[in-house]
């Protein structure tokens, strides 16, 4: 079994990001009760923060925003969770076996917004890169806000130019933040960075989107918040536009 990717636009944590921290709380549970079932307890979502994408800037306060709201969610819709918090900033502590652990075990990994470099850099080729992996494979959810979900395509972009992802999500690279940017030149911009063949998904900041596992792309996705998304095959001028409870698909 493979699990889902979730993709945000940004704004994650704070007042308003309600109904998708509560689709990824429930897709959490999902693998927390696959994971009960084989072995008989019942402890309730394990969810682990990864917030290496804000290494250069507080870590330790994007994880702790992170623990509150999600706390908040769960207690607010009466679901059962526990959030942990793997440290990982630099390859060092991506390396670390107790980090490894946690993200191994983990039924939603969640890796909140910072710098688009930084994850793709720091993650690769480390036991805390495997462990996710492992942890996907086993059927957790994998989540990542704005910088955090631009890693886990292929293909990404930062200030300096694109960089290769981690390569959790086929065929797309992740437009974060998409209100503040919808009418500037941004795809002319990315199309002579991108690689040929893939396609851009815009998300409004407090909007995110769910696949239905297996690979990212070529799958349906679930639209969860206050704003859209959209999808623009490569070359498209006009997106497919999705908003809360609808579904995009995005072929593979």
């Amino acid at each position: 079994m493979t699990g889902p990717i979730g993709l945000h636009g940004g704004g994650e944590y704070l007042s308003g990001d309600e109904p998708f921290l509560d689709a990824l709380i429930a897709a959490a549970g999902t693998s927390a009760a696959e994971r009960d079932g084989e072995d008989g307890r019942d402890e309730g979502a394990r969810i682990v923060i990864l917030p290496t994408a804000a290494a250069r800037g507080r870590p330790d306060r994007a994880a702790e925003m992170g623990i509150a709201a999600l706390t908040r969610q769960a207690e607010t819709e009466g679901r059962r969770i526990q959030v942990d918090v793997a440290p990982v900033v630099d390859t060092a502590s991506a390396n670390l076996e107790a980090n490894a652990a946690l993200l191994a075990a983990a039924d939603l990994i969640h890796l909140p917004g910072g710098d688009p470099d930084l994850v793709p850099a720091i993650l690769a080729g480390t036991l805390a890169l495997a462990a996710i992996q492992l942890a996907r494979a086993r059927g957790a959810v994998v989540a990542g806000a704005s910088a955090g979900g631009m890693a886990l395509a292929d293909w990404s972009w930062t200030p300096t130019g694109g960089v290769r992802g981690l390569g959790f999500v086929a065929g797309l690279a992740l437009v974060p933040h998409y209100d503040d940017i919808r009418r500037t030149e941004w795809q002319e911009i990315l199309d002579a960075l991108a690689p040929g063949g893939i396609g851009y998904l815009g998300l409004d900041e407090q909007t995110g989107a769910i696949s239905d596992g297996a690979t990212g792309a070529g799958h349906r996705w679930r639209v969860s918040g206050t704003g859209a998304a959209y999808w623009f095959p490569r070359g498209a001028r006009e997106p497919t536009i999705a908003r809360h409870g609808e579904t995009i698909d995005i072929p593979g």
